[in-house]
């Protein structure tokens, strides 16, 4: 077995182990407990999920997506979650790690996989409750500046700085607009937060890159289900996801060396 596979393996698993404890995060802040104690426990019958049954996917696999003791089906969330962080661990070692067999030369790869994670769980959480919560994007938008000079595609700590201000700003000012309009909001204030703390990550540029993207995706999507009826014109709808895949899609795009900016702005 060659070092790169033994580095891929471990980067794959370090992932799926980071998206079990997200499951975690995305199932207990919301409710305002702790994310570490007590232990994991089903839902429904309050029975302790032993170290065995709580094996990244493979648990998943092997009951069944059921709990060993009442049954009860287990949230298809919980395998997504976890293979979604394994991916972009994977995906963000191969795109920002350091050359071959010297995987402990640089862990810019790691923050970037981090702020990945960020938006795995804010995704979640959003799709769930219609929440983005503070205890994740205010802290994420300080880290995103303060780390802003040690990530892969980073700048200084002012990139970091006027990137949260433009990417809150803009969506802050749509909030405000459609206020003025409508009486009523277009969308929440957690999007605006979610957006500075891309911005705080991916800059000014990446912070606009990230919103074109996910209006986008959220317009098609919203077109889409309306033409099928399964979504009413006053139906809400998670706009933090979109945010989130547009952000993973402009990060991903720096790691392979293309940058969306011109082509956005038609030059």
């Amino acid at each position: 077995m060659t070092v790169d596979l033994i580095l891929t393996l471990y980067v794959a698993a370090l992932g799926l182990v980071v998206g079990s404890y997200l499951n975690v995060v995305i199932h207990r802040l919301p409710r305002g407990t702790s994310t570490v104690l007590p232990r994991s426990a089903c839902p429904f019958c309050g029975s302790l999920i032993s170290p065995w049954d709580n094996l990244p996917l493979v648990s998943f696999v092997v009951l069944r997506g059921r709990c060993r003791r009442c049954r009860s089906r287990i949230s298809w969330r919980y395998p997504l979650v976890e293979a979604t962080a394994g991916f972009l661990f994977l995906a963000c070692f191969t795109l920002f790690g350091p050359p071959p067999n010297r995987f402990f030369s640089s862990g810019s790869w790691v923050l970037a996989a981090g702020f990945a994670c960020l938006l795995i769980a804010l995704t979640a959480i959003d799709v769930e409750h219609l929440l983005l919560p503070d205890r994740l994007t205010l802290p994420g938008t300080l880290a995103g500046i303060l780390l802003q000079p040690l990530l892969p595609w980073g700048g200084g700590f002012l990139d970091g700085l006027i990137g949260a201000v433009v990417g809150g700003g803009l969506l802050l000012a749509v909030y405000g607009a459609w206020y003025l309009l409508r009486r009523t909001e277009g969308l929440g204030l957690g999007d605006v937060k979610m957006l500075a703390m891309i911005g705080a990550f991916l800059g000014w540029q990446g912070a606009i890159e990230a919103l074109m993207a996910g209006t986008l995706l959220a317009s098609a999507v919203a077109l889409g289900t309306m033409l099928l009826g399964r979504l009413g014109m006053q139906h809400k709808m998670a706009f933090g996801p979109f945010l989130a895949v547009g952000a993973v899609g402009v990060m991903l795009a720096v790691g392979a060396g293309f940058d969306p900016w011109p082509w956005l702005v038609g030059r």
